[in-house]
């Protein structure tokens, strides 16, 4: 039985958490996991923390994977995610099925939430191709690392939100509107990588390769992502 420790990013957390107790059941070993932003991540990463498996977006996992940081060959996509929109529950959903829709309804709210990890740099460069970044700049409310776009938009700081599909759907106090139009769609895969420093490597690579199995796909679609696998 051993001890893993797992660093992660948000945007699979609720699927993650609908995996994890079957391994630990059918293992015995005991998983304990933080979950927070990408700038929290790398900066703890940065500082020297230790963990035996990191999850978050693939460019990432790559990069350290070259830096040294992860263990070569260690890399396992689980899931990719889109990014969507949602509205605080109840509210009027605007029409976002086209480009044109969604610029006009950016420009209607009165506020816009947007996160630190990979959503939200996104938003920001697509906001500048719309040619709406100096409108919305003032409307622009920021997720804190760590927290999610959906509590912005619950306690009505944001009226609108962006944020990867996982992490919007079925949050309590919001409504999904629906995913960005499909020319101006941005798809980020999440990854598994292993540390090079590892303390328990074997059994990081059997929660890796539970978490990346074609079983754990229904759980994935279940929470907004599209499985890797199944």
């Amino acid at each position: 039985m051993a001890d893993i420790t797992v660093l992660s990013t948000l945007a699979t957390e609720r699927a993650y958490h609908d995996l994890l107790p079957a391994f630990e059941q059918a293992t015995g070993h005991t998983v304990t996991t933080s979950f927070t932003g990408t700038v929290d991540v790398k900066k703890r990463i940065a500082a020297g923390e230790a963990f035996d498996l990191l999850i978050m977006a693939s460019t990432d996992i790559d990069g350290f994977i070259g830096s040294g940081i992860l263990a070569p060959g260690s890399r396992a996509d689980l899931a990719s995610s889109g990014v969507g929109v949602a509205v605080r529950s109840g509210a009027a959903k605007p029409d976002i099925g086209s480009v044109d829709a969604l610029k006009a309804a950016l420009l209607a709210a009165r506020t816009v939430g947007y996160s630190t990890g990979p959503s939200g740099n996104y938003v920001l460069g697509l906001f500048e191709r719309l040619d709406i970044a100096a409108e919305i700049k003032p409307k622009l409310r920021l997720a804190p690392t760590g927290a999610f776009v959906g509590s912005l938009i619950a306690n009505g700081e944001a009226e609108l939100g962006f944020q990867q599909m996982s992490e919007l759907t079925n949050y309590a106090g919001i409504d999904l509107v629906g995913p960005l139009p499909a020319e101006i769609q941005k798809t980020t895969i999440f990854t598994c990588g292993i540390s090079a420093k590892a303390k328990t490597p074997a059994a990081a690579h059997e929660l890796a390769d539970w978490l990346t199995a074609p079983a754990a796909a229904a759980v994935y679609r279940r929470r907004g992502l599209q499985p890797a696998n199944g």
